[in-house]
């Protein structure tokens, strides 16, 4: 990936003319990128985003590549770094971004999951045929969670267990992090970790349920034990210093996708029904909640 410079000038005349700004930003890009953070390893992550890589060549008439980090802040610094001008981040990642880019980055539209909700859960599980019930059957037990970053797999079910008694580095015998959701649910069915942290939307629509479709694990090979609060759902975030015409006009694109290409959206949204609009103030609890977790990590040195 190499660093590109954004031209600014002329950002009256598009608000001015919005043909003329179409025709501008054109001339800007010989491509878009898109950086994804993702549960699924990299192949299987980027391979899903093909049909949506397809549509916006129809719909905009431009190239779109899409990168995956190897972590989640990675995808943060791409964006920051203006390596990328899109992105589809986590809750606690979009956290991460705000507090590198402040205003840089805008949130403007999440998914609607197979129900039509636009929350999801963060869960503990662990293998169906192990003697653990509730998350009280796990003290001394070892657990796993995601990413540092990743909002279901840490900030969350962090945040909440320790408010509920349950202080992951006190409750557990031994922490650590699996490096991505699929790791986590193949390192507890493996017996490297008791049990972990992964997102849940419904019985029909999860990680692990995801796992089940690609033929990863055995269905009925996991229990779930905890359940958080609910969770907004990912946004789609964009840098606010791109031209207007073409922030307008991904929008749209990307709104109007589960009607002009409903089995791409599918694919590429990972069984999302739709999308709803979504704005900062949205997220304010998961930031405060990621703010917390950060303060606590600082205090311990960590």
């Amino acid at each position: 990936m190499h660093r590109r410079r954004i031209l600014l000038s002329g950002a009256a005349s598009l608000l001015a003319a919005p043909a003329l700004a179409q025709a501008d930003w054109r001339t800007q890009f010989r491509e878009l990128r898109l950086g994804i953070s993702s549960a699924e390893n990299e192949r299987d992550a980027v391979a899903r985003q093909q049909p949506f890589q397809d549509y916006i060549q129809r719909a905009l008439g431009i190239p779109l590549r899409v990168f995956r980090a190897t972590d989640y802040a990675g995808v943060v610094e791409a964006m920051r770094s203006s390596n990328i001008e899109f992105a589809r981040i986590g809750p606690a990642n979009y956290a991460l971004a705000r507090r590198v880019m402040g205003d840089r980055v805008i949130p403007f539209a999440r998914d609607r999951d197979n129900e039509g909700e636009t929350g999801y859960y963060a869960v503990a599980f662990v293998k169906a045929d192990s003697p653990f019930r509730r998350i009280e059957d796990l003290r001394g037990r070892s657990f796993a969670f995601a990413d540092p970053n990743s909002t279901s797999g840490f900030a969350f079910p962090a945040y909440f267990l320790r408010r509920q008694g349950f202080v992951p580095e006190q409750f557990f015998s031994r922490t650590g992090f699996s490096g991505s959701h699929e790791q986590s649910v193949i390192a507890v069915l493996n017996g490297t970790y008791d049990a972990a942290a992964t997102f849940w939307s419904n019985e029909r629509h999860g990680n692990i349920q995801r796992m089940v479709e690609k033929g990863m694990v055995a269905p009925g090979s996991t229990r779930i034990v905890w359940t958080s609060p609910q969770i907004p759902n990912s946004p789609w975030v964009m840098r606010a210093e791109l031209p207007e015409g073409l922030r307008r006009a991904w929008q749209e694109a990307v709104f109007a996708m589960p009607e002009r290409d409903p089995a791409a959206f599918r694919v590429a949204a990972s069984g999302a029904s739709g999308l709803a609009p979504t704005r900062h103030e949205d997220y304010l609890d998961v930031i405060a909640v990621v703010e917390e977790n950060l303060a606590r990590r600082r205090n311990r040195g960590t």
